[in-house]
């Protein structure tokens, strides 16, 4: 007989709610939502076109994992807006699916003997490295999403590695545990009372229960729906955008006028000077087989300008709706350094501090003639936050990528 107040005894753990259909229903849950999670991040990291190595990948030594990648579309232009507006905003609704399940089946984390079989064994491997790897996906996502880069690195290659093992642990225990899942829910609906079932989750000694196991399913649904109405504001405009009380890029007024949309880092956070961006100080260089040429904010003005109306998406979650950016095509720059077609670019930005001060575009996002270095937008210039003298802009791009404060294009560099 085991002593009933260590947690290694069935008798420690007394709540009436734990049991393999409460379970069970959540587990089927996290099975769709997390395999959503998991497509739609390596969506959003194929995003990056991380092939442009070694300026846009961030997870040297990958391998195999980056079997997936391929080259990055153009359109629809707001293909990344939808992928990592899924991915984040579903990440955070399913908070409380995935902390009520963790609840639900920790007894399992301290059962007695540690395996009882070979595929007892596997079982609890995956689940100690279901439980470690899901702890931190969503702990290092909201971090991301709320901008406190505390990491012991780089978030990108943190998130990435630790994503694969995640759902290899992920895969291993629902291909186990699935089938029972199922069965488990069925014979619920079919009145079969879970004690009968041989339940080990189903406490031998419960205590008056204060809510019905259908009432903490309704709980754990609210504070799901809680945290989306909360959240996914972030990905409009207008009101709506008011909503998302929980996001940094959220309530927060980004001002009025044609320049009064959602910016991520201002001037002043990547060490912007005005004084370097002025008309006399500031000159772009374009480089490619025919050499260097040097242009003014004016002299780029007198070239063929271009329109396009474009959003922009970052990795955070948060997006804006379609503005009017006008300016020079990417390739039409390409073509005046010797690229009779459109190659592949490396942008470097005035930006000291932050990543992605340097960024590669694909030769693919170059010939889109919506791919524009942005002088203007919504009809006015670009206000020194949304990156005057000259940004760069890209249909379905990643916002990283649609690097501000130009300060050199180098037409095929890698």
């Amino acid at each position: 007989m085991r002593d009933q107040r260590l947690p290694t005894s069935p008798g420690f753990w007394r709540s009436p709610l734990r049991g393999p259909w409460f379970t069970s229903v959540l587990g089927l849950v996290l099975l769709v939502g997390i395999t959503v999670l998991f497509v739609t991040g390596l969506v959003s990291y194929a995003a990056y076109n991380p092939d442009l190595s070694p300026v846009n990948d961030k997870t040297p030594g990958k391998g195999v994992l980056g079997f997936y990648l391929f080259s990055w579309p153009t359109n629809p232009v707001w293909l990344y807006r939808l992928t990592q507006g899924v991915h984040v905003t579903l990440g955070i609704t399913l908070i409380p699916v995935l902390l009520a399940k963790l609840w639900s089946v920790v007894p399992k984390l301290f059962a007695l003997p540690p395996a009882r079989s070979l595929a007892h064994a596997l079982e609890r491997i995956s689940l100690l490295l279901l439980v470690g790897g899901a702890l931190f996906e969503f702990t290092t996502g909201v971090l991301n999403v709320q901008l406190d880069y505390v990491f012991p690195g780089s978030f990108y290659p943190l998130h990435f590695y630790g994503a694969w093992v995640f759902f290899a642990a992920f895969v291993v225990h629902a291909a186990l545990r699935v089938p029972a899942a199922v069965r488990n829910v069925r014979r619920r609906a079919s009145a079969v009372p879970e004690d009968a079932l041989g339940a080990d989750l189903v406490s031998p000694r419960p205590d008056p229960p204060s809510v019905s196991r259908r009432g903490a399913l309704w709980l754990v649904g609210g504070g799901s729906l809680l945290l989306f109405a909360t959240s996914a504001g972030r990905s409009f405009d207008g009101p709506l955008r008011r909503t998302a009380l929980l996001a940094p890029h959220g309530w927060a007024d980004p001002g009025d006028g044609p320049n009064g949309f959602q910016i991520n880092k201002t001037a002043e956070y990547a060490g912007i000077r005005a004084v370097e961006t002025g008309e006399e100080a500031w000159r772009l260089a374009v480089t490619g087989p025919a050499g260097t040429v040097r242009l003014s904010r004016g002299e780029l003005l007198r070239l063929p300008q271009y329109s396009a109306a474009l959003p922009i998406a970052c990795v955070e979650g948060w997006s804006t709706s379609e503005q009017w950016w006008r300016g020079v095509r990417l390739r039409d720059l390409a073509a005046l350094v010797g690229h009779d077609d459109p190659a592949d670019v490396l942008v470097e930005s005035l930006q000291r501090h932050g990543a992605f001060r340097r960024a590669a575009l694909s030769a693919g996002q170059v010939a889109d003639g919506r791919s524009l270095l942005a002088l203007s937008v919504n009809g006015e210039p670009l206000s020194l936050d949304h990156g005057y003298p000259a940004r760069v802009i890209v249909p379905a791009a990643p916002g990283v990528l649609n690097t501000k404060w130009v300060a050199r294009l180098t037409f095929g560099a890698l």
